[in-house]
């Protein structure tokens, strides 16, 4: 994470990071905190999950759900241009 980056570099303080970042001084310093107790997998809620088995479920659900929405909105074309015009 760059912003963590930052401020291990130490060319600007903190503070000064954080406001330009817009985020609080505290989320930053936590933000460190995490980093450096495990700099494997700091932010295992990124949206990305541990097992890959999991990750691949996840992108099958994702898949199933925008084929779903394009079923839909055929259905609804067909059912448009199905009628008879009078």
């Amino acid at each position: 994470m760059e912003s963590v980056g930052l401020v291990l570099r130490g060319n600007k303080p903190a503070t000064e990071i954080a406001e330009d970042l817009g985020v609080g001084v505290s989320l930053l310093y936590r933000w460190k905190r995490e980093w450096l107790a495990d700099n494997e997998n700091p932010f295992p809620g990124t949206g990305h999950l541990q097992d890959p088995e999991d990750e691949r479920v996840r992108a099958l659900e994702r898949e199933l759900r925008s084929v779903k929405e394009e079923r839909d909105i055929l259905k609804k074309v067909v059912s448009i241009f199905s009628k008879d015009p009078k």
